[in-house]
């Protein structure tokens, strides 16, 4: 027996009825996260918003209608469509007025996304790692193109933007567009066959690669490995410009260029022709006024070798002028290095006496001082004064008692002579 079967009850009123069977799912059921496709959404006035989730995917078609009040409907952080997959966490309740029951939301966020993000930062750290998206592997734009090469679908707004800006900006540039999907499980081949196609048809300077903004979903296409290899390879250098500004791709990081959006890119490749035609305006200038001016140097310089050809005597002349005062110099020149030689020779006699007077002073002090010296230390002059020194009879100093025995004959020198004595007692 349920709870709504209890003995002992009357009949039930629908209000009544309604609330307790909204109770029970609270209590059951509490908050729930559903998965499922939007449809019919639609937003009022008063910011509330109203939907309903399928599920397709059922073996029989599901339908659960919705509600998101103001509260919740302003965090959203995207913009619901027709037909997105979503993932919506709230309460069962029902809805009296009808009797229906609904799913109150709380958040609502598109389905997968967090698992696809999850799935772009593992590829881009992988091929990160493999130095694909290195700086210096990446080749700068031809500054002037001919010819530009556009991958992208035939059927994309983004074809026609960079087609417009082209051709505003450039009009004198031919493109080529290399058909591709750019959204949907073929689109990633498509893209790296079209690129192998330009690789080797070789006919473009650049290559866009791009198409508008959408959800992750929608630009999932130029996260694929195989396309940011494929970029990495082509011999033509690849643009990509992809999605919005906000938008970052595998394709963006692995391109030569990332643009911020496909018309961005169309600018970035083809210089305006008012500019180009601006700077070639002040080039073509600079060069008039510059071979002007070397044809004036030059045939300035042609009148002077004419006037110098027209008066060969007055150059003759003036050779002859230089020669006799060449001449003149050089006879002068030697009485001028005598006289000058005879007046620099008195000084330096002057300066050699005083140098040699000044050296012979200078010896003859320095020879007094060391007679002074000598004469100090004569030893003739200390026995003089009443010291006398002993030697053995073969005339070696003695200079310690150990150096005789009692009964040694020694001499003793004097300042006037010598005395021979014999050694009667020695006392160390």
């Amino acid at each position: 027996m349920s709870y709504l079967d209890s003995p002992g009850r009357g009949p039930w009123r629908v209000a009544a009825l309604l609330r307790a069977i909204a109770d029970h799912l609270q209590a059951r059921f509490g908050a729930v996260t559903v998965q499922g496709e939007l449809s019919s959404f639609t937003r009022a006035p008063s910011g509330h918003c109203y939907f309903a989730l399928k599920d397709d995917a059922s073996p029989e078609p599901a339908l659960i209608r919705g509600a998101m009040f103001r509260r919740a409907a302003a965090m959203l952080d995207f913009q619901p469509r027709e037909g997105q997959l979503v993932e919506i966490r709230g309460r069962l309740a029902v809805y009296d007025a009808r009797g229906d029951l609904q799913l109150v939301a709380e958040s609502m966020r598109p389905a997968g996304q967090g698992a696809l993000y999850e799935q772009f930062l593992r590829l881009k750290a992988r091929l990160e790692s493999e130095g694909l998206f290195d700086a210096a592997r990446k080749r700068p734009l031809p500054r002037f193109v001919s010819r530009v090469g556009l991958v992208t679908s035939l059927a994309a707004a983004a074809l026609h933007d960079m087609l417009t800006a082209l051709q505003r900006r450039a009009p004198h540039v031919e493109v080529i567009v290399y058909p591709a999907a750019v959204q949907g499980e073929s689109a990633a081949r498509e893209l790296v066959q079209a690129l192998a196609l330009a690789a080797r048809r070789r006919e473009v300077d650049v290559l866009i690669v791009g198409r508008g903004g959408g959800s992750l979903e929608d630009l999932w296409a130029f996260n694929d490995e195989g396309l940011a290899r494929a970029i990495v390879a082509s011999p033509i250098p690849v643009v990509s410009a992809v999605g919005h500004e906000t938008d970052v791709c595998i394709a963006d990081l692995a391109a030569d260029l990332r643009a911020p959006t496909p018309t961005a890119a169309a600018e970035l490749v083809a210089p305006a022709r008012d500019e180009c035609l601006a700077q070639l305006a002040g080039l073509a200038h600079r060069l008039r006024s510059g071979l002007g001016r070397r044809l004036e140097a030059l045939a300035q310089r042609l009148d002077q070798a004419a006037l110098r050809l027209a008066r060969p005597a007055q150059v003759l002349a003036r050779r002859r002028s230089q020669l006799d005062m060449l001449g003149q110099r050089l006879a002068v020149a030697p009485g001028q290095h005598v006289r000058l030689a005879r007046e620099r020779q008195g000084p330096l006699a002057r300066r050699l006496m005083r140098a040699v007077d000044v050296r012979c002073q200078a010896a003859a002090q320095r020879l007094s001082a060391l007679q002074a010296r000598l004469v100090a230390l004569d030893p003739q002059r200390v026995l003089q004064r009443g010291y006398a020194y002993l030697t053995d009879p073969q005339g070696r100093a003695l200079v310690s008692v150990q150096q005789v025995q009692v009964g040694d004959t020694v001499h003793a020198v004097l300042a006037d002579g010598q005395l021979v004595s014999q050694v009667r007692e020695r006392q160390p």
